[in-house]
């Protein structure tokens, strides 16, 4: 089942993390600022920043701050963020036909099998958004979502493409086949070098978990598959790498 379902809020925690979310245009609620926090330069452009945004500035007691800190490193300072709003499957599969329809039949859309890195996520992002991929979609369970750090990762790139959460991602390929969408994983353990798929027309690309790649009930879906190939002595790139290279190569056999 679909949704528009948005993810629970996140903390920044400490000064500089604060400042730096701000920096990166995360979208933040609110900020709490514990009432004994002393006026020293660092605190002082928090509030200009704040000012600056119109984002609220609570003073809270320190003791509400530790209670809501997950790693006892807030300094004295908080920032709540908004949640993000996920797009719809559908969003995506009807945003993908009709870039396909203004561009010669060729679209990318980005399939996740449960990424759970944060930072990782947002590297993807970037890279998609670069290549003019329609939207990514991501599992709501298990995987990583949209938070502060993917922000800062994606280079601002997480506020111009489409992002979906999906129950099921066997499922959600299924669909965008029925759309006319050709499913390729991106796998090490496939026989096929990647410049040797076809990647020309409406794709969905898979990449997988940072530790086990794509999953074997996944690739059941999926229509091809491809390795990028290896010349080094390190035996694989990390999965934003990946994926980056696999993008530009359907952007390659689509120019």
């Amino acid at each position: 089942m679909e949704g528009k379902a948005k993810s629970m809020a996140d903390y920044v925690e400490g000064k500089r993390p604060v400042i730096e979310a701000m920096r990166t245009d995360v979208p933040i609620k609110k900020i709490l600022m514990a009432d004994n926090a002393k006026r020293e330069p660092m605190i002082e452009d928090i509030l200009r920043k704040a000012r600056q945004r119109s984002i609220p500035v609570i003073n809270v007691p320190r003791d509400e701050l530790d209670e809501k800190s997950a790693r006892g490193s807030h300094q004295g300072v908080m920032a709540e963020t908004k949640p993000f709003p996920y797009a719809g499957v559908g969003d995506i599969v009807d945003a993908a036909l009709k870039y396909a329809d203004e561009h010669e039949g060729r679209a990318l859309v980005i399939v996740c099998d449960h990424i759970t890195d944060a930072g990782n996520l947002g590297a993807l992002i970037r890279s998609a958004e670069s290549v003019g991929a329609s939207g990514l979609i991501i599992p709501n369970k298990r995987s990583a979502r949209v938070e502060a750090s993917t922000y800062k990762s994606s280079a601002g790139a997480v506020a111009h493409l489409p992002i979906a959460q999906a129950s099921n991602i066997a499922s959600t390929l299924d669909r965008l086949k029925k759309d006319g969408f050709w499913a390729c994983a991106a796998t090490e353990h496939s026989k096929n070098e990647l410049w040797d798929v076809n990647l020309k027309g409406k794709i969905a690309l898979v990449v997988g978990n940072e530790h086990e790649g794509v999953s074997r009930l996944v690739l059941e879906h999926c229509d091809m598959a491809g390795r990028l190939p290896m010349m080094g002595q390190v035996s694989s790139l990390n999965v934003a790498q990946a994926a980056t290279a696999c993008m530009y190569e359907w952007l390659r056999q689509n120019w």
